[in-house]
């Protein structure tokens, strides 16, 4: 559900910093060693700048199917396109099988995939701008 409410550069720059700080340690760590955790880790970097985006327009999402409607009103909303859209998607449902299932990601999976997830990680961290953290 998508509630109207007021723009909150605070929380938008906060959710910027944190999803910036996850991406950094990530750098640092042996993303091959660890993919479940890494899918995991990317995942939640795109979804706190999802949240920053939608903090800045005064646009909060919640309730039941809130990640998949951030999704696809973000990748709307600043054309990001059909693939990625169903790729991002496709990162939370993993996601959701990792926390609700056990499910393991493959090592291959993560060197397949990394330089396409840091592309929109790069996207939305330049849609977001220099907004203060």
């Amino acid at each position: 559900m998508i509630i109207k409410t007021n723009q909150d550069k605070e929380k938008a720059g906060s959710l910027k910093k944190m999803a910036e700080v996850t991406l950094k340690r990530l750098k640092e760590t042996d993303i091959g060693k660890y993919p479940t955790n890494t899918l995991t880790d990317y995942y939640d970097i795109i979804r706190k700048l999802m949240e920053s985006l939608t903090s800045l327009e005064g646009i909060k999402i919640k309730g039941e199917g809130a990640h998949l409607e951030i999704i696809d009103y973000i990748c709307k909303k600043y054309n990001l396109g059909e693939s990625t859209r169903s790729f991002i998607q496709e990162l939370r449902n993993y996601r959701n099988r990792i926390s609700y299932e056990g499910f393991n990601i493959k090592e291959s999976y993560i060197e397949d995939n990394s330089e396409r997830i840091e592309k929109i990680i790069k996207k939305l961290i330049s849609l977001l701008g220099n907004i203060p953290q």
